[in-house]
């Protein structure tokens, strides 16, 4: 069953699909399907993961660099059961 993700950029909703085979996760995805190049931001998220002590701080960083980006409301679609 395909995986979707459901965001905004630029206050314009978006849908696509995702996959691990392609991305390592969905920030990763979303990036790729507007043409960002996230080449530096990994970078300095590494740099973040060494010096901070707690996971939460990469995590604040990643959510608001992709703010700052023009995503907002990214996130996995979820299925309806019947």
């Amino acid at each position: 069953m395909a995986r979707q993700i459901s965001y905004s950029f630029n206050k314009q909703r978006k849908v696509i699909n995702f996959s691990y085979d392609k991305h390592r996760d969905m920030y990763e995805a979303v990036a790729a399907a507007e043409g960002i190049d996230l080449t530096r931001f990994l970078a300095m998220e590494q740099q973040v993961a060494m010096t901070a002590k707690r996971g939460a701080a990469v995590k604040n960083y990643r959510q608001q660099e992709f703010a700052r980006m023009g995503f907002a409301d990214i996130a996995f679609v979820r299925e309806q059961k019947a």
